[in-house]
């Protein structure tokens, strides 16, 4: 049974990095922004599990335009913080993918690897274009290998959590986005 006074503490040991009135604003820009890009393709949305959960389920809704809808499940870092070969849980469906304009969404894009990942995946299994959608990107003194397509909010290079992000398995379920206090 997880420990509930831990992540009570973790809350209470944290600030807000982007409130939810904030969070809800950028989605609705960001709909705006896929809409005004996509709407005429007819694309294949992929959900990146766990995270980008919450974020699909409030942006999917403002999509008003006909699309696929699945998920895949990639991962570098499982229980450790930094990760090396990506892992697939649950694989693009590649009969779905051929031929298709896909939309990824993800909660955070950080360094970036395993979303340039995705996209070599998707376009060796045949997508005729790749656009990523991120919640929030982390502002990072290095260069990405992927840039997204669309942002939501950028953040400076702190330990976030919420609107999916989780922390040591707490807290993906808050409708803002918090971090852990500095200093």
């Amino acid at each position: 049974m997880p420990d509930v006074q831990k992540a009570w503490a973790f809350l209470e040991n944290s600030e807000p990095v982007a409130s939810a009135e904030e969070v809800e604003a950028a989605v609705q820009r960001l709909a705006s922004e896929i809409r005004s890009r996509l709407a005429g393709a007819y694309p294949l949305v992929l959900a990146v599990m766990g995270g980008a959960v919450v974020f699909a389920g409030q942006i999917l809704p403002r999509l008003r335009f006909p699309l696929d809808f699945d998920c895949i499940h990639a991962s570098r870092y499982g229980v450790a913080t930094r990760g090396a070969q990506i892992e697939w849980r649950v694989a693009p469906p590649a009969a779905a993918v051929k031929g298709r304009e896909v939309l990824v969404l993800d909660d955070i894009l950080d360094g970036g690897e395993t979303m340039a990942a995705i996209r070599e995946r998707l376009l060796e299994l045949g997508a005729k274009s790749f656009h990523c959608a991120v919640l929030v990107e982390k502002k990072l003194n290095v260069e990405k290998p992927i840039k997204a397509d669309f942002v939501g909010l950028q953040i400076a290079d702190r330990f976030v959590f919420g609107c999916g992000m989780d922390a040591k398995g707490f807290w993906r379920n808050l409708p803002e986005i918090r971090a852990m206090k500095e200093g």
